[in-house]
């Protein structure tokens, strides 16, 4: 039973009524055979009386249709199932819960921040076997120019020609130091977008480690650490100092944040370097998550992760 109205409120009716209005919107455009109420692209003057519910809802639904000569498409709402729709409920109680009193946001805010972190930690074990590690919803932001960044080239005469050249690599550092530049960080993939390879990140960290240089690992395959077997090349990746994770497309989540977890021996340094933020609303950012991951439980995001990874298998034995 929820005690706050307001709560209750949203969780059973505004939303669940604005996507049925939406979708409704839709069903009656695609019975009229794609025929659409047209809105121009310049807003018209704020109406001094506003506007009911229904109304404003009829107005983003015509947006989103756009103009009138493009086909009808099928509301992707009808897709995402109840996980998705909560983790969209996920962003309107962020705002409400934002209005709470400074005590009552803080307990939550540190409950959802420290819960999250510890079920990724323990999904992940092999990570949280390292170091403790903290959930951040951004990517490491260093401030650093453009001209800082520099590409490594893939393997182009040896091995795969989709994994980085480490021989290039540590070229590339030494000349930088010859240089009186500092090497400060390093991404490597563990499962690019598009071919699914991994780089070579054992030697990676080995080459970051002589170096001293931070290895931060994004990728795909980093999915997989959740299951009881990993490809050795994927498992090498719990050896680094960060690594980005994105549990929307893995699961199927709409509009849930990116995680990076990293490595750390004193939290006010994070703080100071900018990883993490003290400021309320930032640390609700991670409630979407929190409820998603709640409402799968570590059964239904290992099933997921599993299935994901069949249909890829089966794919490439079809190919």
């Amino acid at each position: 039973q929820i005690a706050d109205p307001t709560l209750a409120e949203m969780g059973k009716k505004n939303l669940k009524e604005a996507m049925k209005m939406l979708e409704d919107s839709q069903r009656r455009t695609e019975e009229e055979n794609g025929k659409k109420l047209i809105s121009g692209d310049i807003p018209g003057p704020l109406q001094g009386s506003g506007q009911d519910m229904v109304s404003i809802l009829q107005l983003v639904q015509n947006l989103m249709h756009g103009d009138e000569d493009e086909e009808p498409q099928s509301p992707r709402s009808q897709n995402i199932g109840e996980q998705g729709h909560m983790a969209l409920l996920g962003h309107s109680l962020g705002a409400y819960i934002s209005t709470l009193d400074k005590e009552k946001l803080r307990k939550l805010r540190t409950r959802v921040l420290s819960g999250t972190t510890l079920w990724l930690c323990r999904i992940f074990s092999e990570w949280c076997r390292e170091l403790s590690c903290q959930v951040v919803c951004f990517f490491l932001q260093l401030g650093l120019p453009f001209p800082c960044l520099c590409r490594v080239p893939c393997n182009t005469m040896f091995g795969s020609q989709h994994q980085m050249d480490v021989a290039f690599l540590e070229k590339l550092i030494k000349d930088e130091i010859e240089q009186g530049r500092l090497p400060l960080l390093l991404v490597a993939n563990a499962g690019t977008a598009a071919v699914g390879h991994t780089d070579k990140i054992g030697r990676l960290k080995e080459l970051c480690e002589q170096y001293g240089i931070w290895l931060h690992v994004e990728g795909v395959n980093l999915a997989t650490l959740a299951l009881g077997y990993v490809f050795s090349s994927v498992l090498a990746a719990t050896k680094c100092d960060s690594m980005t994770m994105t549990p929307g497309p893995w699961l199927g989540l709409p509009a849930v944040p990116a995680v990076t977890l990293y490595k750390h021996d004193d939290p006010a340094l994070t703080l100071v370097a900018g990883l993490t933020s003290n400021k309320p609303t930032d640390k609700l950012r991670a409630l979407p998550l929190w409820l998603s991951l709640q409402y799968l439980g570590l059964d239904g995001i290992v099933e997921r992760i599993k299935h994901a990874c069949e249909l890829v298998s089966r794919s490439l034995t079809f190919k």
